[in-house]
């Protein structure tokens, strides 16, 4: 009955994108829903960028393993990057009025250096798109036994389906639908979690004191560690295409706005919830975590809850891991489509252009199958896409919209600078995290192009 269930949701989420399908008549409207999202759905959207397999299966793992400051990139930094982008990044990108952060580094800096930044940007959604298809294999496999491998690929077919045909409008859609799932799904397990544990004091005193600890030790590489994490998702998220797409896709900058507060809100109080339940979950059945941590939650439900709790459950998983999957394979799709290979579309045409990101949508979910069968690691993952963008393309935005004098040779040697520094680097152990290292030597490289050659300030389109 359970697997019956499972496959009914997933029939109805793909009859969600065959309705979308309609509302979609041009690339804009499948890259950025005609920038026509109200409040609710973009709060929805935006709240379900990051809440996927890493929130529910990598940080409730991770969380009883180092406690808090294990899990300090995750949900913390997820919720802070949309608090910073409401802050300091909607406005000036709001009012560009362009299709993809890649024309936002082209108003920047030129068509050159979008195109590069564009370049760097594609190949971290591949590791963060195979750590979802990862994680909807392993659900698969809880429920109906299925191996990692078919998993993935049974996975990769349902959300690139209702994503090739509905774009934006069917993430969209979908993201309010499984949203409410997964409030109502993680609630309802709390509340049985509780239940059985005997209230939030008792699973409280069984967890050891590390659990709560929020700040590291008072030494140099523990607080060089504590920042990394805050920075991974805070900061190396700010120049993501998924962001950019949910935010342009609001109907007006007001709207945005106030989608990023909320959805950081969101994000944060269900995001604590998983570690809630995995702390009781490891109190309960010990024997189920020293298993499989990643495994803990869905293995914990399948033995010890009874179907009404399982079909919430899974169907939540599902939901949260399925609407972060569909963002993330239509991010570099855009990216692809918009900034790389449009140039070769010649005569041009808005039509081309949508079946382009539709074909796009497929080759970014087949070279992200080739990684979740390379590696499965979900936390790790995740971090890695991240980090790539933070090293690279973070300085180069917000000097960019910040800072008159950047120009086009800060730039390119910022994003070099950056990433080549973090591929050298991360081969050695510092007491600050490389990645951190490798962003002030972007940041430096954007120091020594600007001094060397500065742009002038009367050139810069950016509305301030």
């Amino acid at each position: 009955m359970l697997a019956v269930s499972i496959g009914l949701y997933l029939l109805f989420t793909i009859a969600i994108g065959a309705w979308a399908s309609r509302k979609v008549n041009s690339a804009n409207d499948f890259m950025l829903a005609g920038q026509q999202l109200p409040l609710f759905l973009s709060t929805s959207a935006l709240f379900a960028t990051w809440f996927g397999s890493e929130t529910i299966f990598g940080a409730s793992s991770e969380y009883l393993e180092h406690g808090l400051l294990g899990v300090i990139e995750d949900p913390f930094g997820g919720a802070l990057c949309l608090v910073l982008f409401g802050l300091f990044y909607v406005k000036p990108i709001y009012r560009m009025r362009v299709s993809t952060l890649g024309d936002v580094y082209v108003r920047l800096f030129g068509k050159k250096i979008g195109f590069i930044a564009s370049l760097c940007m594609v190949p971290a959604f591949f590791g963060y798109t195979a750590a979802q298809l990862v994680a909807l294999s392993l659900i698969l496999g809880a429920v109906t036994g299925v191996t990692l491998i078919p998993g993935i690929l049974i996975s990769v077919a349902i959300v690139v389906l209702y994503t090739f045909l509905g774009g934006m409008w069917a993430i969209s859609i979908t993201d309010f639908i499984q949203t409410l799932v997964i409030i109502v799904g993680l609630i309802w397990v709390t509340v049985v979690i509780l239940e059985e544990a005997g209230g939030v004091s008792d699973i409280l005193a069984e967890a050891p004191p590390e659990s709560f600890k929020f700040f590291p030790a008072p030494d140099f590489s523990s607080w060089g560690s504590y920042f990394g994490a805050w920075a991974i998702l805070g900061l190396g998220s700010i120049p993501s295409q998924d962001i950019y797409q949910r935010v342009m896709a609001s109907k007006s900058e007001r709207v945005a706005r106030r989608s990023l507060y909320l959805a950081a809100g969101c994000y944060l109080t269900f995001g604590l919830l998983p570690l809630l339940i995995a702390l009781g979950a490891k109190t309960l059945y010990p024997d189920i975590y020293l298993e499989n941590p990643q495994m803990l939650l869905p293995q914990m439900v399948l033995q010890h809850t009874g179907l009404g709790v399982q079909i919430i459950f899974f169907g939540a998983l599902l939901s949260a891991i399925m609407s972060t999957t569909s963002s993330s394979l239509l991010a570099p799709a855009a990216i692809l489509s918009e900034n790389i290979f449009r140039q070769f579309l010649r005569p041009y045409s808005d039509r081309k252009m949508l079946w382009l990101l539709r074909l796009n949508v497929m080759a970014v979910a087949i070279v992200a199958v080739f990684m979740a069968t390379w590696k499965a690691n979900i936390y790790e993952l995740v971090a890695d896409a991240s980090i790539l963008l933070l090293v690279s393309l973070f300085v180069p935005l917000t000097a960019g919209l910040y800072w008159k004098k950047a120009s086009k040779p800060g730039a390119v040697l910022s994003i070099f600078l950056g990433m080549g520094s973090y591929f050298i680097l991360d081969q050695f152990t510092f007491a600050i995290p490389s990645f951190l290292l490798a962003t002030a030597f972007s940041a430096l490289g954007m120091a020594v192009g600007t001094y060397i050659k500065p742009k002038n300030p009367k050139c810069n389109p950016i509305i301030r």
